[in-house]
C-alpha cells in the first residue's frame, strides 16, 4: 500500500458543450445530488429548462461529479449516463484503470478523510468552495489493485442493495397513494377544511429564550427530517421551558404541520404530531375538531394535496390559513377512513422495517469505507 496524490491519479475532464447545441439530452445540478451518495440518479432535463451559461462541462456515464461548492454537504456521486454540469461541478476519473479502479475511487471520495480534507481546506467566506489546485493535492493510501476490486465490490454490492430496499419503500409509498386516490380521489361528498378543523399559525420563541432548556418540544421544520420523523414528529432538536413556550403557539398530538414560509416545496413535507409541541413561524397547523375526522384521515388528505398551489408569492413566499380552511377535501364515513387508515398503517409498518434495513447498511457502507482507507 502507497500514498498518492490526488492529482497523480485522478484527472479533471474538460469536455465543452454548447447547452444550445448538443446531443446530451440531461443536466445535473447541485439540487440533484443528495449529500453522502455513492451514485447520482437524479437529473433534469436540457430541452426547455432555464439551466445557465455556466452548463457547459460535459460528463459521461461512469463519471464522477464533485459539487466544489459547500463541501460541508458531501455531494459527490457517480452517474451512469451522458449529460452536462456547471463549471462548479468536477467531473472526475482515473488517470489508469491499471492503478486505480474508478469504483474504489469513488468510495474514496466518500470517506470522511476526504471530507474533513475538503472542510479543512475550503476556500472564501459566506459560500466556501474547493479550487483544483486544493483537490490536487489531497493524498490517500492506494492498495493493490486485487484489494481495490474487493473492497469496491462488496461496497458496490451494499449499495445496490440498500437501493432496492429504497425502491420498495417508494413503490410501497406510491401504493398508498394509489389507494387513496381509488377509494377518495372522486369521492362526491366534500367539506371545507375550516367547517372541521382549525389552522393555526406557529409564532417563534425569542431567541435568547430558545436556551432556557425544559420539557416541552419546539419544533420547527429542520425537525421534519430528525431520524423517525419520516412521517411523523415523536422527537425535536430543542426542548424549551414552559415560560418561553407561552411566546409559541402549542398544539396537540394529532396536528398535521408543514411549512408555511419559504420554498413552495417544503410545503409539501407535511407530519402528524405524536407529540404536544409549540411551532415556530414558519409552521402551519391542521388540527381536526370533528369526530367524524379522522387524525390520520385528515393527514392523508393533506398528504395527497399540492400545498405549493396555495403559496402566496412575495419577498418571503408564505401560505395564509384562510386558504387552508377553504379547501375542500373529501368527507368519507368513519368506517371508509378507518379502512384506508388500516392499509395505511400496515404499509407504514413495512415501511419503518425497510428504512431500519437502509440505515443498517449504510452503518455498515461507512464503516468499511473509513475503516479501508
Amino acid at each position: 500500500m502507497k500514498t498518492v496524490k490526488f492529482s497523480d491519479v485522478v484527472t479533471r475532464a474538460n469536455t465543452k458543450e454548447d447547452r444550445f447545441n448538443t446531443d446530451k439530452i440531461y443536466y445535473v445540478g447541485g439540487e440533484h445530488i443528495d449529500s453522502n451518495e455513492m451514485k447520482i440518479e437524479k437529473r433534469g432535463i436540457i430541452a426547455g429548462s432555464t439551466i445557465g451559461p455556466m452548463f457547459y462541462c460535459g460528463f459521461k456515464s461512469g463519471d464522477i461529479l464533485f459539487v466544489t461548492r459547500n463541501p460541508h454537504l458531501r455531494k459527490c456521486g457517480v452517474v451512469d449516463f451522458d449529460g452536462i454540469c456547471s463549471e462548479k461541478t468536477f467531473v472526475l476519473e482515473t488517470k489508469n484503470r491499471d492503478v486505480l479502479l474508478q469504483e474504489y475511487l469513488a468510495i474514496v471520495m466518500q470517506s470522511d478523510d476526504f471530507w474533513n480534507y475538503c472542510e479543512e481546506n475550503k476556500s472564501g467566506g459566506v459560500n466556501y468552495f474547493l479550487n483544483w489546485s486544493t483537490l490536487a493535492e489531497y493524498e490517500f493510501y492506494l492498495p493493490s489493485l486485487a484489494e481495490q476490486k474487493v473492497l469496491a465490490e462488496k461496497l458496490w454490492a451494499a449499495y445496490e442493495v440498500k437501493q432496492s430496499y429504497l425502491k420498495m419503500i417508494s413503490a410501497t409509498e406510491e401504493m398508498v397513494k394509489a389507494q387513496f386516490g381509488e377509494m377518495f380521489g372522486s369521492y362526491e361528498k366534500r367539506v371545507k377544511i375550516g367547517d372541521h378543523c382549525s389552522v393555526s399559525s406557529g409564532k417563534s420563541i425569542p431567541t435568547k429564550l430558545e436556551d432556557i432548556k425544559g420539557n416541552i418540544a419546539y419544533v420547527k421544520v429542520a425537525d421534519f427530517n430528525l431520524p423517525g420523523n419520516d412521517n411523523y414528529i415523536y422527537n425535536s432538536q430543542r426542548y424549551v421551558a414552559e415560560e418561553s413556550a407561552k411566546y409559541s403557539k402549542m398544539i396537540p398530538t394529532g396536528s398535521v404541520i408543514f411549512a408555511k414560509n419559504g420554498a413552495a416545496s417544503l410545503s409539501n413535507k407535511k407530519r402528524l404530531t405524536k407529540i404536544d409541541c409549540c411551532i415556530d413561524m414558519n409552521t402551519l397547523a391542521v388540527k381536526s375538531i370533528s369526530n367524524d375526522l379522522r387524525d390520520e384521515f385528515l393527514f392523508a388528505v393533506l398528504q395527497s394535496l399540492d400545498i405549493s398551489e396555495y403559496v402566496r408569492q412575495g419577498a418571503i413566499p408564505s401560505i395564509s390559513p384562510k386558504s387552508i380552511e377553504n379547501c375542500q377535501i373529501p368527507y368519507p364515513t368513519l368506517d371508509e377512513q378507518d379502512k384506508y387508515i388500516s392499509i395505511a398503517e400496515q404499509a407504514d409498518k413495512s415501511i419503518s422495517e425497510l428504512r431500519k434495513s437502509v440505515d443498517a447498511i449504510d452503518k455498515v457502507i461507512k464503516s468499511l469505507i473509513n475503516e479501508n482507507l
